[in-house]
């Protein structure tokens, strides 16, 4: 092949096709960091709960005689105090029981505060304005890990007319004390000493729990197995603990996979597809039935001198009108989720109709995802 031809033809059209695929932009996979899909072991919060009293009500507390844990509650708190009422008749409405709720944050130290919320047991009809006294919280264990205490805040507004109607915007009977507990016992969790940590995956998946390991043994060689599609197992390395491990791994970016599903909201007429939905060659038709009943009642007038009475007739008028002009379409063997997406738009209809028509699909084995229905 001559020099010139080269020049003059071959290198300008090499030179083309290169400017061209350098245009055409690589495929951009969206990638999670791993502390971001996983959960680590331990790091957890802990649900503590504890029965309490709140005083100091205008009048909204419990009503005494239909609610008989808050006297009591309020009998054994004065006992305590040093104060004899069992004999005594108490008629008091300042007064109401509730459940105190917390969420014990991971490795909380001794001393630190926390947020609570107190909710009405009794038929208190407000616990705005009131004091919680000391109530000890416990765990799933039945030990005492925090104590709360202080003024509680509901965030409702209620306000009433003489006539008996009033208008209430909140719940007044559920509130919350910022910074009202006060942590007592630590849960001792110690993850520095650990040996091996288990990683659990928000969404469980093979191919993701894979990816996962390779990408921490990429930087650390044989210190990760993924033992299931849930739970990575990580070993840190020589030399290197658990917490200084973890810093290295948790920002090691992963490409998530997931299972190709439909999800739908009835209620709402949602629909969300992942990018894997595919749907196999086929027909599909739509069309609307419309059933129209009108009522017009007629007056029937006697004739004269007949002694009849004036009467109303009803009268029905039944129709049924079916829409025109809807065809089969075709829909399906699209190689993208923006291609299935185009199909069904095209069958113009809403998105109540195209969960019926998604489910139908589904039953005719055509929908090559799982249908989940909230």
């Amino acid at each position: 092949m001559p020099r010139s031809f080269f020049r003059t033809v071959l290198r300008p059209v090499l030179t083309a096709l290169v400017a061209a695929s350098a245009l055409v932009a690589a495929p951009a996979f969206a990638k999670s960091r791993i502390k971001d899909i996983v959960a680590f072991e331990g790091v957890r919060e802990n649900q503590l709960v504890g029965y309490g009293v709140v005083v100091g009500l205008n009048g909204s507390g419990d009503s005494l005689r239909n609610a008989p844990m808050t006297k009591q509650s309020l009998e054994a708190m004065l006992e305590r105090q040093g104060v004899n009422v069992r004999d005594a008749t108490l008629n008091t409405k300042n007064t109401a029981t509730v459940m105190v709720t917390a969420s014990l944050p991971p490795f909380s130290a001794a001393g630190s505060k926390l947020d609570v919320t107190v909710s009405a047991l009794g038929d208190a009809k407000s616990l705005l304005g009131g004091t919680l006294l000391v109530t000890s919280l416990q765990g799933a264990d039945g030990q005492t890990y925090a104590v709360a205490q202080g003024t509680v805040q509901t965030g409702s507004v209620s306000a009433g007319g003489a006539s008996g109607s009033s208008v209430t915007k909140g719940v007044p009977t559920a509130g919350r004390i910022a910074s009202g507990g006060i942590i007592e016992r630590e849960t001792g969790f110690q993850m520095v000493n650990m040996d091996i940590l288990r990683m659990t995956l928000r969404n469980p998946d093979f191919t993701t729990a894979r990816r996962i390991a390779d990408a921490v043994n990429k930087k650390f060689p044989n210190c990760a197995q993924a033992q299931n599609p849930t739970i990575v197992a990580v070993r840190a390395p020589p030399g290197m603990d658990m917490i200084s491990f973890v810093t290295n791994i948790e920002n090691l970016e992963v490409e998530p996979d997931f299972p190709a599903k439909v999800v739908i909201d009835e209620v709402a007429g949602v629909i969300v597809m992942g990018d894997d939905v595919r749907i196999s060659q086929v027909a599909i038709a739509q069309g609307n039935l419309t059933i129209t009943v009108q009522e017009s009642p007629a007056v029937s007038q006697p004739a004269p001198f007949s002694q009849g009475q004036t009467a109303v007739v009803p009268q029905s008028a039944v129709s049924v009108e079916e829409e025109k002009g809807k065809k089969l379409i075709t829909l399906g063997g699209s190689p993208s989720l923006k291609s299935l997406v185009g199909g069904l738009n095209a069958l113009g209809v809403t998105p109540r109709d195209m969960i019926s028509i998604l489910q139908a699909v589904k039953a005719a084995g055509a929908l090559q995802a799982d249908i989940e229905v909230m």
